[in-house]
């Protein structure tokens, strides 16, 4: 398995490519542990492909009429962070239907006990009791995902690492049926520490939390983002420190601010110096204001202009085909189609 930090990556060759389902506006956690990274590896990589998963989104129902305001929600919010439609392509993956024929062609070169090892398989599934078909497969439509544009490196987190090796187990085993055609891609894996709930620090931040004070939405006004953090679960120890097994709700602050200010934990751990938890989250409020403010208020106008988003989708559409379709037509004769 070939896993590179993304901040040491060297710039030079190679494509990126990764998606994100559009399940709303994403909160702190997506923009520090994927966004943020995604918008520098635009200077990093020559070519870069960024995908509003829609087909994804779908293992779960849907409301059409929400998945459509949400497809926007995402496009908005991705422009916002710093996204640019000229140093990457922005595109809706159901717009591009070589997706859906790839995984096709992939998933008659997987097997069924292959898929069913794979942990979100495992965890949705038992949530849900009996997943539907679309959640079985849908690591092989990552996987094509990926390789339909010759991808060769993929920022993944941890919880991905082995949907990511599916992807390189089908490039090869396409490349031994076939001829070589894909690289395997390799993971970037993000350096940015996890950002876990307000609420329950064991947990991850989630837009799936019921609790409404566990997760800060990127779209959060001030007296939000405020009442949250305030709110934030810690312990009775008055002073700051980063131990994230002794002191989770504390520590997770401590990687919040250090995130926001773009400094190290230990910078973040020696200016919390001489103040408690309450003054110290006054700190980490301010900071997260400071960084998301610009960001919530361009969203707002993005999102005043649909038609706006909706060019900037289909334009990037257009581009992932150009892409895509060469890419395809070999695989169609390769397997013996054309």
């Amino acid at each position: 398995m070939r896993l590179a930090c993304q901040l040491e990556e060297s710039a030079g060759g190679g494509r990126v490519f990764s998606g994100i389902q559009p399940t709303g506006v994403p909160h702190l956690g997506n923009y520090l542990g994927a966004l943020e990274n995604w918008v520098s590896l635009q200077s990093q990589f020559p070519s870069v492909l960024y995908s509003i998963v829609d087909l994804h989104s779908i293992t779960q129902p849907q409301d059409p009429a929400l998945l459509r305001s949400n497809i926007l929600d995402m496009a908005a919010s991705l422009l916002a962070c710093g996204i640019d439609p000229e140093r990457a392509i922005l595109f809706q993956q159901s717009q591009v239907s070589e997706h859906a024929e790839l995984s096709w062609i992939l998933g008659c070169l997987t097997t069924m006990p292959r898929l069913r090892h794979l942990p979100q398989w495992k965890m949705k599934s038992k949530q849900k009791k009996d997943g539907s078909v679309g959640l079985f497969t849908y690591p092989v439509l990552q996987a094509a995902d990926i390789l339909l544009y010759k991808s060769t490196h993929v920022p993944v987190g941890e919880d991905q690492v082995q949907h990511l090796e599916l992807a390189q187990d089908l490039a090869r085993i396409f490349n031994n049926h076939y001829g070589d055609l894909f690289p395997e891609p390799a993971a970037l894996l993000s350096c940015t520490r996890k950002v876990k709930s307000l609420r329950d620090p064991s947990a991850k931040m989630s837009k799936s939390d019921p609790h409404t004070m566990a997760t800060i939405s990127i779209t959060d006004s001030p007296d939000d983002i405020a009442l949250k953090v305030r709110r934030a679960v810690t312990d009775f120890t008055s002073e700051v420190t980063f131990d994230p097994e002794a002191r989770p709700g504390v520590s997770n602050l401590v990687t919040i601010h250090a995130a926001m200010a773009r400094m190290g934990v230990e910078e973040a751990v020696a200016q919390a110096a001489g103040l408690d938890t309450g003054a110290y989250k006054r700190l980490v409020t301010e900071v997260v204001i400071q960084r998301m403010t610009p960001i919530r208020e361009e969203i707002q106008r993005l999102r005043a202009d649909p038609e706006h988003l909706e060019e900037v989708l289909s334009q990037g559409s257009c581009r992932a085909r150009e892409l895509a379709a060469p890419v395809l037509r070999e695989v169609r004769q390769r397997v013996g189609f054309s």
